[in-house]
């Protein structure tokens, strides 16, 4: 069953019950929609892009910030047999070009964030013969979302949609280079929400608290909620304060958070900012979930200490893989916490050297992965592709290692890796012993060019807010605890930026202080 089909089942089957909830906290504004009624819009959708000429295997640009319209347009598309192409919010108008000279996309439904790049950039745009916009404001020669749906037809259109088919093409966030466009089939999305609900035991009663951005696989966590037909509550504007109204005014059962929400929330409960007795210990929410990025092993472990009742979860995943799911901490494992896990349901994972051989156990060395969630190839590059699938196997890019339970570490990213006088030097493992100071808030580890030793690491650290910290005491706390050829050679008092996926932006920094954005 694809998941547009799993959307029109949970209309028969649960037509009253709420589907999706959206929260707009600074407008005070709180909308939901049944499922029968978020089934209807969706076919509505698909009703009239089939009426502008959408085709099955078509491509429809789709700039919006999260909401529910966001979910309505993107499983419309889906349903005229079209592909979806999420846009990244933080692309600009070159970004935008650049997606639309690759996908050639005869439509574009935007947000009215977007009106501007848009309007920019229509010129450069040949191919798009209809601009539909979701706001207050519609610019000239663009038609209302609205509109649009109130003249289309709720009922599904009949289009033949088979797993095998093409589903929708996401572009990565092109933070080592350009955009690269990761085409995913129906298989694999429907593989994605199976392998949600049998990890993370998802029941019909569940709500799901979505903050992450949906053009960047989050709403693959929400899928494992399709499959049940439990409900999703998303939270367009993510601050500590906002995201714990969210949990105890809307009962969420289970939260996903990236590395700097989670760092912000506990930094609030440390200062007495917030205080769990005043939203009943988010007695409601029994599991916690992390991923997008390496987690210093502090962060769940203090969050633990907070909320001990809460299940704790590492997911790992990547866009070619379908996003979550590859890899899983599985719940009672918490004395794995630093591990990403093992493979999850229908997922096989290896770890090789460069000759794509087994290394020993305990040994270092890429991260390979094979299951149903494996994309397709990239969009119209057969090389980048034939690289990333070489063998069967999908080529993560990413350093691990395996312990003699078979839980997986994940060391760093290839190209991240520093080799200063011939040593290979993992930053993660640094920025994990670094991220255990008591005042650190954040923290990136980069390689500098040094003329003796051809590399040597930076630390960039981001203190928590109110507080002084000295190189000195930096310095004193990570002597102790890495052996002197990893201890950082030169100390960076500085933000560390990262993306809405909440990874960090290492090319910005390597630029900021080497000049170049790829390693050295």
């Amino acid at each position: 069953m694809t998941v547009v089909e799993m959307i029109a089942r949970n209309a028969r089957m649960y037509p009253g019950d709420v589907a999706l909830i959206e929260l707009r906290p600074s407008q005070r504004l709180r909308k939901q929609i049944t499922w029968k009624d978020f089934d209807q819009r969706v076919s509505r959708v698909a009703n009239a892009l089939l009426e502008r000429g959408v085709r099955k295997g078509d491509r429809v640009l789709h700039w919006m910030m999260n909401s529910i319209n966001w979910l309505e347009a993107y499983f419309g598309i889906m349903r005229t047999g079209a592909w979806p192409v999420p846009l990244n919010f933080r692309f600009g108008i070159n970004d935008l070009k650049y997606c639309a000279d690759i996908v050639q996309a005869r439509v574009m439904i935007f947000g009215e964030e977007f009106t501007e790049r848009v309007e920019s950039a229509r010129s450069q745009l040949p191919t798009v013969e209809h601009y539909i916009s979701a706001s207050q404001n519609i610019p000239p020669d663009t038609e209302d979302f609205e509109h649009v749906l109130s003249e289309a037809s709720p009922r599904p259109p009949e289009v033949e949609i088979r797993g095998e088919d093409e589903a929708v093409l996401f572009f990565t966030a092109g933070t080592t280079g350009p955009p690269k466009a990761i085409l995913l089939t129906h298989n694999n999305l429907e593989w994605a929400a199976v392998g949600q609900v049998f990890e993370h035991q998802i029941a019909h009663t569940d709500n799901f608290l979505v903050c992450a951005p949906l053009y960047h696989l989050a709403q693959v966590h929400w899928l494992g909620n399709l499959v049940v037909g439990a409900r999703g509550t998303l939270l367009t504007e993510v601050n500590p304060h906002n995201m714990f109204d969210a949990i105890y005014k809307e009962k969420v059962t289970k939260l996903f958070l990236l590395v700097p929400w989670a760092q912000d929330i506990l930094g609030a409960l440390d200062r007495g900012e917030l205080k769990k007795e005043d939203y009943d210990n988010l007695s409601s929410c029994r599991r916690l979930h992390m991923g997008a990025q390496p987690i210093p092993p502090t962060i769940p472990k203090r969050w633990k200490q907070y909320f001990p009742h809460m299940l704790y979860e590492t997911d790992f995943g990547l866009s070619e893989s379908t996003g979550p799911g590859p890899l899983c901490l599985g719940y009672g494992n918490e004395h794995k916490i630093g591990a990403i896990g093992k493979p999850g349901l229908n997922w096989e994972a290896r770890i090789v050297n460069d000759k794509d051989e087994d290394v020993a156990q305990g040994q270092v060395g890429e991260l390979l992965l094979r299951g149903n969630g494996v994309m397709k190839g990239y969009y119209k590059n057969p090389e980048k592709t034939a690289e990333a699938l070489k063998g069967g196997w999908l080529h993560t890019g990413d350093m691990a290692r395996m312990d003699s339970d078979g839980f997986i570490y994940l060391v760093d990213r290839k190209k991240d890796v520093v080799i200063s006088g011939g040593e290979n030097i993992f930053p993660v493992e640094i920025e994990a012993v670094i991220q255990g100071h008591p005042k650190v808030h954040d923290v990136a580890v980069i390689g500098v060019p040094d003329e003796r030793l051809g590399e040597i690491v930076a630390a960039i650290i981001d203190p928590k807010p109110g507080l002084t910290l000295t190189e000195e005491e930096v310095k004193e706390f990570y002597q102790s605890r890495l052996p002197k050829y990893k201890w950082p050679r030169r100390i960076i008092f500085d933000k560390v930026p990262r993306n809405p996926a909440g990874k960090i932006e290492k090319p910005k920094l390597r630029e900021k202080y080497t000049g170049k954005r790829e390693a050295f």
